[in-house]
């Protein structure tokens, strides 16, 4: 006969037994093994972008690096030879567009950063006060954001026209010989190019500041104000540094688009006649009347490399381990 204790004490099978069952559930729901079909649409997920980017990305620049250093007409492959450095000696030393295209792509940059970037600080900021209409202003100023550069360019050929343009028109000049030639005088139309790029640079500029305002905490303005600061002293020692990623943001897209500006030029004049840009020279060598594709592919590599300076930083700020 056996005893209570005996009873009611659980065999050691048993309790390995109930033991297992309990916590196998769990070692179930907490393993999630990918199915056939998943592996599937993962890899289409990834392998798919991975192509189209080294398609028209990687393999294109890597291409562009290797006739760099040959003379080809673009042809016939079998008419590619090696040029060695010739490509880019003949850019630094014997081309007539290569320093004033780089003298123009600095003025595109500065010309961005003094007027272009601060215009779209100030309607941010104008237009974060809640005034009435504010999202109609907003609409409006963004509008030339949606719209391509290559239709900014046509859109403000119909206003520097010489002869029916509305800012000659404005000007009492239209029709007559005091009529300003707003893109054809060499002396004026990189400036009114840069207008035409300001108008659309500025609208971005005060999107991106808007959010960032949207995102500065409340109590950093409410905590200034108690201590007697005012609006100016507000923004540009408490706001203003409290959007440094937004302002890092907004250098870096600075820099890449005064570096890539091409589409106003080229409708204005193929990016001739005072209006000379590296990426303008890229595309007129490559698909112009006097090709070389080895020169154009040493523009192209000489604008490639300007633009990873920019780039590099930015990304080496923003992926930087904080260190501790």
């Amino acid at each position: 006969m056996s005893t209570p204790t005996e009873l009611s004490e659980p065999s050691p099978r048993n309790t390995r037994a109930s033991h297992k069952s309990a916590t196998s559930p769990r070692k179930n729901r907490g393993v999630k093994r990918l199915s056939s079909r998943d592996k599937v649409v993962l890899g289409f997920m990834v392998g798919i972008p991975t192509l189209v980017q080294l398609v028209f990305v990687w393999i294109p620049t890597l291409l562009s690096v290797v006739l760099s250093f040959t003379r080809w007409n673009g042809l016939a492959l079998s008419d590619i030879r090696a040029a060695g450095l010739a490509n880019y000696s003949y850019v630094f030393n014997d081309s007539p567009a290569f320093w004033p295209a780089v003298q123009h792509n600095i003025l595109w940059l500065v010309f961005l950063a003094v007027i272009a970037t601060p215009l779209g600080l100030l309607l941010a900021v104008l237009l974060d006060q809640q005034i009435r209409g504010s999202k109609i202003y907003q609409s409006i100023f963004f509008v030339p954001v949606m719209l391509s550069l290559a239709l900014v360019g046509i859109i403000w050929q119909l206003f520097y026209q010489k002869d029916n343009g509305l800012l000659n028109f404005l000007l009492g000049t239209a029709g007559t010989p005091d009529a300003v030639d707003w893109f054809g005088d060499p002396s004026v139309n990189i400036w009114a190019a840069l207008i035409a790029a300001t108008w659309r640079h500025a609208g971005y500029v005060m999107i991106l500041y808007l959010a960032g305002l949207k995102g500065v905490d409340a109590s950093l303005k409410e905590a200034a104000s108690l201590d007697g600061a005012n609006a100016t002293q507000t923004f540009f020692r408490i706001v203003f540094p409290a959007m440094a990623p937004i302002n890092i943001v907004i250098v870096v897209i600075t820099i890449i688009e005064s570096l890539r500006a091409f589409d106003v030029v080229w409708v204005i004049n193929k990016g001739t006649n005072g209006l000379e840009l590296i990426s303008a020279l890229v595309v007129s060598y490559l698909i112009g009347e006097g090709q070389s594709i080895g020169i154009g592919s040493a523009f192209a590599v000489i604008l490639l490399v300007i633009s990873l300076v920019p780039i590099t930083i930015y990304l080496s700020r923003t992926f930087r381990k904080e260190k501790f």
